[in-house]
C-alpha cells in the first residue's frame, strides 16, 4: 500500500504565494514520476504539473511561469511552489504518484485565493 499526504494549502490573497508539499510512503512505494492535479468546484479534475525521476518538468499553460514543481533529495517528496496566485487557481490540489503498476493519489489540500 502506498500513501500520499499533501500539506500546505490555505487561504491567500490574489498575487500571493503558497507552497504545497506531498510525501509518499508505504510498503509498496516505488520511485516514479509525480504530478499535481487540481479540481475546482463544479469542474473536472485537471492536470497542473509533473516531474520525472530525473527532474524533467512540464506545466499546464494556465500555470506556466507562476508555478514550480520540484522533488526532494529522497525522491519521495514533491513540492509545488505557487506564485502570483489568481482567484481561478482556487481548487483542491491533489498529488499523484505514477508507477509502472498503478497511479496513487493523495487526499487533497484546499487552496483558496480570495481577497
Amino acid at each position: 500500500q502506498v500513501q500520499l499526504v499533501e500539506s500546505g494549502g490555505g487561504l491567500v490573497q490574489p498575487g500571493g504565494s503558497l507552497r504545497l508539499s506531498c510525501a509518499a510512503s508505504g510498503s509498496a512505494f516505488s520511485i516514479g514520476a509525480m504530478a499535481w492535479h487540481r479540481q475546482a468546484p463544479g469542474k473536472q479534475r485537471e492536470w497542473v504539473a509533473a516531474i520525472t525521476t530525473s527532474g524533467n518538468t512540464i506545466y499546464a499553460d494556465s500555470v506556466k511561469g507562476r508555478f514550480t514543481i520540484s522533488r526532494g533529495s529522497a525522491k519521495n517528496t514533491v513540492y509545488l511552489q505557487m506564485n502570483s496566485l489568481k482567484p481561478e487557481d482556487t481548487a483542491v490540489y491533489y498529488c499523484k504518484l505514477i508507477t509502472a503498476g498503478s497511479n496513487y493519489w493523495g487526499q487533497g489540500t484546499q487552496v483558496t485565493v480570495s481577497s
